[in-house]
């Protein structure tokens, strides 16, 4: 019927999926697990459902020092395919989420911040999956019948994680966790990234106005 089809897309929001060699994540997981549990041991009792977070510096810790390496490395990289004008990334907070079993995390953003991104030390099966919520306000205006879920039609999508997997995604991004369905703890570690200069130059007007003299 036609000559060519093709879908482009406009808008994309892009979630960026990172893998550490096997070598360097068998490592430094290894530690990093035994560090955070000397670190919050022991832990106070939880609410139903509940989780534990710890303060959000962690990454001013010393052994944190590789891992948030990593996380600079990959969100430099994804601001310089964006085509960001930067001085460098910083690191405004991070901190750890070990997740017992049947413990969700509700649907959530990360105000204040550019990229997020979470790097998982444990996600074993039934625990090994994060939410991401449509942000179109309007979708739901004229919601049809579909035949079958797929990517082209739904409004919650979900991308699969595993130990050594570093999730870069905006910070405006609503996303959450389902229910810890395993029966061993869901572990990963959580950060906020900005720009380093945005209060000197991204903040700043983005027109010229004209001149003013000294009186």
């Amino acid at each position: 019927m036609f000559a060519s089809v093709n879908a482009q897309p406009v808008f994309p929001t892009l979630i960026w999926v990172h893998d550490l060699p096997a070598e360097v994540r068998d490592r430094m997981n290894a530690q990093l697990k035994q560090d955070l549990d000397r670190m919050t041991s022991p832990r106070p009792s939880l609410p139903p459902a509940g989780n534990w977070q710890t303060i959000h510096t962690l990454h001013k810790k010393p052994q944190m020092e590789e891992l948030n390496g990593y996380v600079h490395g990959a969100c430099r990289g994804i601001l310089d395919k964006m085509a960001v004008d930067y001085a460098d990334t910083v690191i405004t907070g991070c901190w750890a989420n070990i997740s017992p079993p049947g413990a969700p995390h509700p649907p959530h953003i990360h105000p204040n911040n550019f990229l997020s991104a979470v790097y998982y030390l444990a996600a074993p099966a039934g625990a090994n999956t994060i939410f991401f919520h449509d942000p179109r306000p309007q979708i739901e205006i004229m919601a049809p019948h579909f035949k079958a879920r797929n990517k082209l039609n739904s409004t919650l999508q979900h991308v699969e994680v595993s130990e050594g997997r570093l999730v870069v995604f905006p910070s405006w991004l609503v996303h959450s966790v389902p229910p810890n369905k395993s029966d061993a703890l869901r572990m990963s570690i959580s950060f906020n990234i900005l720009l380093s200069d945005y209060g000197e130059k991204v903040a700043q007007p983005r027109w010229q106005g004209i001149p003013l003299k000294d009186i």
